[in-house]
């Protein structure tokens, strides 16, 4: 068994799973550029790490790209430059390696097939094989993603239309994918089989859109039409949108993470709604791991939804006995060894008058390497808690992601070498209860069959890779597009 230490190493205060990417697309709107700029603000959830829109005039195709976000990437300049009304966006967060302007997206070139441009989200696990295949036939790759692996195939493809190009290029990548693809004349959308990342269909007036959240919709005032199915090819062209399925028929298997954490709670995701599935999962955490105590706190901000589930369920009151500090980025640095500790403190501060002296219920959406937790239970202690009850709204992590989350390796993953106990210990809190698998699968409701657990269970949907550490090292140099 590996002991568990507390080290600077892990002294970050990222203790969660790294968000995804983002994509967004519309077709036939005058104001398309500007559009998809309101949609990118809506996914930034999704990805902060860079930013980019491509569009269409029925001639050429025009690309921005920056890194940072949204904000930072698009001014009214940047916009005017854009012509078309057609357009695609990409908000980024890569998994692994450089955090460099040209692994931005959309990608953009211009092969046999005309220009295209391409945003992804997800992960295609056989893309370290591929990339050296197409290397050893001579080609040239201008980025380190997975993603630029289908736009070599796209470029080789014999297919006599740019459509059943993209179907026979997607065909050899297995893996998850949302992906939005822009010719000068198209909008593409492709799911992947299994359907593992989001994607959904909307109209705006006569309008199409294809994004990675509803929230994107309501943002821009578009009315959500349906999901873009698993295994779909949807094609949308001045006549209007055709749909093709050419991929064998796999079992559906949603991230269920997206309900956990990822996704924003305003927004439907695999049908449902965000905000009732977490809010049901703080019900059934409740029902199944009840405390002795005063008050309710959430860990902001991804543990309100379950907080207040549980607070309905417990008839606890919910109190913000934590504030989080929406100001502080990701890439917050402390330099001097002195002041690391306070990376944490930076961004989550308690209110000392509702938690000292109280018997607290600490309700947080999932609990990785364990460092953050122990800091937030540390500093709620300091503030006066009398006891602290740590309740986390899924099961345990045992396993890493290979569909599109930034996961740590297995051996990072606190729960997948030491019992509940033997966390809660580490994180020193005075209890430590975990939500059941059976409960997220309730939660989720009579679909939940349609969903991949494999980060609590092991088991994937589609086959692993046979060395993970191998895989992990090769991810470092060749990271995902999530």
């Amino acid at each position: 068994m590996t002991p568990l230490r507390h080290t600077a190493d892990t002294d970050t205060g990222q203790d969660k799973f790294r968000d995804e990417c983002g994509v967004f697309g519309i077709y036939g709107h005058p104001e398309a550029p500007a559009l998809t700029r309101l949609g990118l603000y809506a996914l930034q959830h999704r990805g902060q790490e860079s930013a980019g829109i491509a569009t269409a005039d029925g001639e050429r195709l025009y690309l921005t790209r920056a890194m940072g976000q949204v904000s930072e990437a698009f001014d009214e300049r940047t916009l005017a430059s854009l012509s078309g009304d057609v357009a695609i966006g990409h908000v980024r967060y890569s998994t692994a390696g450089d955090s460099r302007i040209v692994n931005a997206q959309p990608i953009l070139i211009d092969c046999v097939h005309g220009e295209i441009a391409l945003c992804h989200n997800g992960n295609l696990i056989n893309a370290p094989e591929l990339r050296t295949d197409l290397v050893s036939q001579g080609c040239i790759f201008q980025t380190n993603s997975d993603t630029e692996v289908v736009l070599h195939l796209y470029a080789r493809s014999k297919a006599a239309t740019p459509q059943d190009a993209i179907v026979e290029s997607v065909a050899h990548v297995h893996g998850a994918f949302s992906i939005v693809l822009l010719t000068k004349d198209l909008l593409i959308a492709v799911r992947d089989p299994h359907g593992f990342r989001p994607l959904v269909l909307g109209k705006l007036g006569d309008a199409m859109v294809v994004c990675s959240e509803t929230c994107a919709l309501d943002l821009i005032g578009a009315q959500y039409v349906r999901d873009v199915e698993p295994g779909e090819v949807l094609v949308i062209t001045r006549d209007g949108a055709r749909s093709y399925r050419p991929f064998p028929v796999a079992q559906p298997s949603h991230c269920v993470f997206e309900h956990v954490y990822f996704a924003r709670p305003d927004s439907l995701v695999f049908g449902q709604s965000v905000n009732e599935v977490r809010t049901n999962l703080g019900r059934l955490l409740a029902r199944e791991a009840p405390a002795d105590a005063d008050v309710v706190v959430p860990v902001p901000d991804s543990g309100m939804c379950a907080a207040i589930g549980y607070a309905e369920e417990s008839g606890l009151p919910i109190q913000m006995g934590l504030i989080r500090n929406h100001y502080v980025g990701r890439t917050f640095l402390a330099p001097q060894q002195e002041i690391r500790g306070f990376r944490v403190r930076v961004k989550l501060n308690p209110v000392k008058n509702i938690i000292e002296g109280k018997r607290v219920i600490l309700v947080d959406d999932s609990l990785v390497r364990g460092t953050t937790s122990r800091k937030i239970v540390g500093m709620i202690r300091a503030a006066g808690a009398r006891e602290i009850h740590m309740r986390i709204s899924c099961p345990p992590t045992v396993s890493p992601c290979y569909y599109g989350i930034d996961t740590p390796s297995r051996s990072e993953l606190i729960a997948s070498s030491h019992t509940v106990e033997e966390i809660r210990e580490f994180v020193k809190s005075d209890s430590l209860q975990y939500l059941s698998l059976t409960g997220l699968r309730q939660a989720v409701g009579s679909r939940s069959g349609d969903y991949c657990n494999s980060c609590y269970t092991g088991e994937y949907p589609v086959e692993a890779p046979r060395d993970e550490e191998a895989y992990m090292q090769m991810a470092l140099k060749l990271p995902g597009d999530r």
